[in-house]
């Protein structure tokens, strides 16, 4: 592996636990992102030097989240992963649906609370606010992008 891309891996391991992912599971994405063929186990074992027990229990959790996919190889039984197709909407998906849950739970404090100070009724209101506005433009992006993902897919198809 050149070095840019152990470089490239760990720094994505690293932005994982930022998000709340393990840094094995965000080098695995790493790993997975910058194959071109599904990967068994053994030699994702082998790039990342961590064990196979934590690359298939990482692996799974990718899966869970819509963000890898189990492959079979025709005359290999092992398990091999890949990135699902445009598994960036997915995880955006997720991520606004954590802020509008967010946007709701501020709401229901502000309605079920008036007697709050002035200074945190208008803390939670800009919260709301900016969920809102955030949340509306992912969307709309999301929508565009999707909209692209599936031209190509078409196009792709078409080729085929």
């Amino acid at each position: 592996m050149a070095d840019t891309d152990s470089w490239f891996i760990e720094q994505l391991g690293i932005g994982a636990e930022a998000d709340g992912f393990s840094r094995i599971a965000g080098r695995l994405f790493g790993a997975l992102l910058l194959s071109a063929e599904p990967r068994s186990l053994d030699s994702l074992v082998a790039e990342l030097g961590v064990s196979k027990a934590s690359i298939s229990i990482e692996a799974r959790r990718l899966v869970e989240r819509s963000v890898a996919q189990r492959v079979g190889v025709v005359g290999d039984r092992r398990d091999y992963y890949q990135l699902v197709p445009h598994f960036y909407s997915g995880l955006m998906r997720a991520r606004v649906e954590r802020w509008k849950a967010m946007r709701l739970l501020m709401a229901r404090l502000q309605a079920e609370d008036s007697t709050r100070d002035p200074v945190v009724r208008e803390r939670l209101a800009e919260i709301s606010t900016v969920h809102d506005l955030v949340a509306m433009r992912i969307e709309e992006a999301l929508c565009e992008l999707e909209q692209y993902a599936a031209d190509a897919d078409a196009a792709q198809f078409r080729r085929s």
